[in-house]
């Protein structure tokens, strides 16, 4: 068994007017990886780029051990949620299973079955019929019912209510025990990341802004709130995702350029989503050290 579950070194991969730029990371086995990043930040493209749909232009990709690209027989350890479903739209449930079947060989129809029935899914309806959140749940049953030693999940809670994003979290959590397994988890919902991402993965633009532990990555900003004479663009502290309003400015700082502000300036620890939000914002301002 390899260390690593997914590797990614010195990735550049171009999609029309996008581009991942010197992608590099790491999922440990037995790990969850969550990827976070504002809209078009390039988190679906390395999925596909993982999943080996897109083709790296430059660097190394490495899935389960194995340089991509890599044989066909890796689909067997590897399941998969988009954030669309690629099934037929007239398949029936039984039919999506009856099509899929054949392609893996540790399928589980028991499995298959109770996950549906968890979901609430009827075997009878057809792809077409499901809203965005059922088809999501579909998925998931899918990527959970041929024992993959690695989920690739891209917005898999997106749609769904919090009582089918509780159940999500409960099933992957079980499907952890075994210590071979790990997850890539993609969202927008960070508090879902905050109770089970191990790892963490900031894109923004397509490149990495910060990538580490989960604790690591929170332990390294902290929110900063001040007047703009406290807390102004042209300083040499840099402040990420700067918002000014009339009664002062927010920014994310690096936990190690704090002690350089002035003492009126407010100081907090930032949760996920105040990292996410402030490090997507591209304009990055300084404050001033005081004298």
């Amino acid at each position: 068994m390899t260390d690593l579950a997914v590797a990614m070194d010195g990735v550049t991969v171009r999609v029309g007017g996008f581009a991942l730029r010197d992608l590099t990371f790491a999922l440990p086995t037995g790990y969850v990886l969550g990827v976070v990043g504002p809209n078009g930040a390039g988190k679906t493209t390395t999925i596909r780029t993982l999943l080996g749909i897109l083709t790296a232009d430059a660097g190394r990709v490495e899935v389960l051990g194995r340089t991509l690209p890599a044989p066909d027989d890796l689909r067997q350890d590897v399941g998969v949620v988009l954030d669309r479903p690629t099934f037929v739209a007239d398949w029936r449930l039984d039919q999506v299973e009856r099509a899929l079947r054949p392609f893996y060989r540790r399928w589980d129809r028991a499995r298959y079955a109770e996950l549906l029935d968890t979901f609430g899914l009827d075997r009878r309806a057809r792809v077409a019929s499901l809203s965005r959140g059922m088809a999501m749940k579909l998925q998931i049953a899918v990527a959970l019912s041929h024992d993959a030693r690695l989920l690739l999940l891209d917005e898999p809670t997106s749609g769904l209510d919090p009582v089918a994003r509780e159940e999500l979290i409960g099933i992957l959590g079980d499907y952890l025990v075994d210590e071979g397994r790990s997850v890539l988890f993609s969202t927008h919902i960070t508090t879902d990341l905050e109770r089970i991402a191990d790892h963490l993965l900031v894109l923004r633009d397509g490149r990495v802004v910060r990538t580490g532990t989960r604790d690591d990555v929170l332990a390294a900003y902290l929110l900063v709130r001040g007047s703009a004479e406290e807390l102004p663009a042209d300083g040499l502290v840099p402040l990420h995702g700067a918002r000014r309003t009339a009664v002062g400015v927010e920014a994310l700082v690096d936990a190690d350029d704090v002690p350089l502000l002035g003492p009126g300036v407010v100081v907090e620890p930032p949760t996920l989503d105040q990292i996410v939000v402030h490090l997507g914002t591209v304009d990055t301002t300084r404050a001033a050290v005081p004298a």
